[in-house]
């Protein structure tokens, strides 16, 4: 199916034939409240603090050795991989969800802490770690685990220290996100306006007598992040019917391991009204393992444990024009 252009002229012409009273997603309409989208510029790590916190660290004989073997070679933290490193610089980088010490270096104990560190509200899960030791005037003091919800690299390990502390053994490592192309950036049909029902990473569908309520949209001022987002609901609104949007393969999950699935919704595209009904339901194999009813909301991160049997369907259902259900940046992660 080719994807669904318009041109300025065929939106006027058709916008007072939907049945919806806002104007409908196809149609370009505007967002009744328009929500916060995320800001890939925001809150960077606070080095002043760390580096404050280090040198308030009283130096202890068992700091100045600690497993020096893992040091040099760590094994990845299952579930991640490693981004960069060894190298002498830590991150400062965007998407900063704070640090804590650990008493080892430690990368297991590390990516412990990013995977129950409590969602950002507007960055959602712990997506990456950046783990590092501290020298003190030569001797080994502290080792830092820093975590955040947007993936960096060495790009940003700028931090080599300051005064008579410096940055050792950085190393940066990224979560395994098991929801192939979970911002929907793979839908790229055109290069500002279009929608199609599926592409290569997404399948939606609509049940009988429906059109088009899931889709994929490449339009920037209705994403989370990114220039992409899913939509349940007609995307029309021709009808008031629920679609459903499923991965487009089985995910490369592992029977018995237990894992995390996160996503983005609004439901604030419509007025507070018509957004009242608004749902979705999370299903796992085609069982509803979550239903949220947010109503009028704007974009609020959701998590929901799971656990595999191995080569897993993720698929969402929900959304009933207007009352439509928006999703973007959807993750699964190991835990």
């Amino acid at each position: 199916m080719l994807p669904q252009i318009l041109s300025t002229l065929a939106l006027a012409a058709v916008a007072s034939a939907a049945v919806a009273k806002a104007v409908p997603p196809s149609l370009r309409g505007a967002w009744y409240k328009p929500p916060v989208a995320l800001n890939t510029t925001d809150k960077f790590t606070d080095t002043a603090s760390i580096v404050s916190a280090v040198q308030a660290q009283k130096v202890t004989a068992n700091k100045v050795i600690t497993n020096a073997a893992t040091t040099i070679s760590p094994s990845t933290p299952e579930g991640y991989e490693l981004v960069f490193g060894p190298t002498n610089g830590a991150n400062n980088a965007p998407g900063y969800m704070g640090f804590t010490f650990l008493s080892s270096y430690d990368v297991d104990a590390c990516a412990h802490q990013c995977n129950t560190r409590g969602a950002d509200a507007q960055g959602g899960a712990c997506q990456y770690f950046n783990i590092w030791r501290a020298v003190v005037n030569g001797v080994p003091t502290t080792y830092t685990c820093s975590m955040y919800y947007i993936v960096a690299d060495v790009s940003t390990a700028v931090n080599t220290g300051q005064g008579n502390l410096q940055v050792t053994l950085s190393r940066g490592y990224k979560r395994k996100n098991l929801a192939i192309d979970g911002g929907f950036e793979g839908y790229n049909a055109c290069s500002f306006f279009c929608f199609d029902e599926s592409y290569a990473n997404w399948v939606g569908t609509s049940p009988a007598g429906g059109d088009f309520d899931a889709s994929i949209f490449f339009y920037q001022p209705y994403a989370h992040s990114g220039n992409a987002v899913a939509l349940l609901g007609s995307a029309e609104g021709s009808d008031a019917l629920s679609g459903t949007l499923t991965a487009g393969a089985p995910l490369n999950t592992v029977a018995g391991k237990h894992y995390s699935i996160g996503f983005f919704h609004a439901s604030s595209f419509s007025s507070p009204a018509e957004e009242a009904a608004a749902f979705v339901d999370v299903k796992w194999n085609g069982a509803t393992v979550a239903t949220i009813h947010p109503g009028f909301s704007n974009w609020q991160f959701f998590q929901f444990p799971v656990t595999a049997a191995g080569h897993d369907i993720l698929s969402f259902h929900g959304g009933a024009a207007p009352a439509w259900s928006f999703l973007d940046d959807i993750t699964v992660f190991q835990v």
